[in-house]
């Protein structure tokens, strides 16, 4: 089958308002370069159109004209390698997909271990930050809601003893086996994170939380503003 069979093909199969990239369209190294003609050709011809730097997409038709991928859409592509996600959106962005605030994000962070992630194109705008441990599938989203733990003191417009209200709220429909979960990698995460977790898990009543005490220092304090009306056992674990 010719190169350029095989691209249109592989298109043909992506819906429309999709993005991707060469990866997507099973050349292999040696076609590359025929392939990025083929592309060429396909861009002039306006069947496909370009997002930015080797990310392409399938306008959608309307009376209004072509449609481009949602915002969501648009980053997906970055978050993934290989078919395998390497990323995830984090910051202002993905506490208010949380509901943890309402205030909205102008620009996105995105989180990953192995790659700094850049968007600059007109509708999206992402800087990188470093994720605390590989990215999965698995674990991304158990991830971000350490980093809401974490960025607790500075989540925009919403008081922090309502906000561990949430969170706790979040954690007690966790079945056990995702608990574990939050509870191994949050031990990547700074101390203060370990420390307001366990405390929510005792609050919880969660018997499994030997390895978050253990992991702190005895004799460091944790100034979060935490209200003990609202969290009780925030005195265990050194929180004020």
């Amino acid at each position: 089958m010719k190169v350029s069979e095989k691209i249109q093909l592989q298109i043909n199969k992506i819906p429309e308002e999709t993005t991707f990239g060469y990866e997507q369209l099973g050349i292999t190294k040696s076609e590359f370069q025929a392939g990025t003609k083929v592309i060429e050709r396909l861009l002039k011809k306006g069947f496909i159109s370009k997002l930015s730097k080797g990310v392409f997409y399938k306008p959608g038709k309307s009376v209004f004209g072509d449609l481009k991928p949602s915002d969501t859409e648009l980053i997906r592509n970055y978050l993934y390698e290989g078919g395998k996600r390497i990323a995830y959106i984090t910051g202002v962005s993905l506490y208010n997909q949380l509901g943890l605030t309402t205030q909205m994000a102008f620009r996105i962070k995105i989180a990953s271990r192995v790659k700094r992630i850049y968007i600059n194109t007109k509708a999206i705008k992402a800087t990188p930050v470093k994720s605390y441990a590989e990215v999965t599938e698995d674990n991304y989203k158990i991830l971000g809601f350490l980093d809401a733990i974490k960025d607790i003191k500075i989540i925009p417009d919403t008081p922090i003893n309502t906000i561990i209200s949430m969170l706790s709220s979040r954690i007690k429909e966790l079945d056990n086996i995702t608990k574990n979960k939050l509870v191994s990698y949050s031990l990547l995460y700074p101390a203060r994170v370990r420390a307001l977790l366990g405390a929510i898990l005792e609050r919880l009543d969660y018997v499994d939380i030997n390895v978050l005490k253990e992991s702190l220092n005895p004799l460091t304090k944790y100034k979060l503003g935490v209200n003990k009306n609202r969290l009780e056992t925030a005195q265990n674990w050194n929180i004020e």
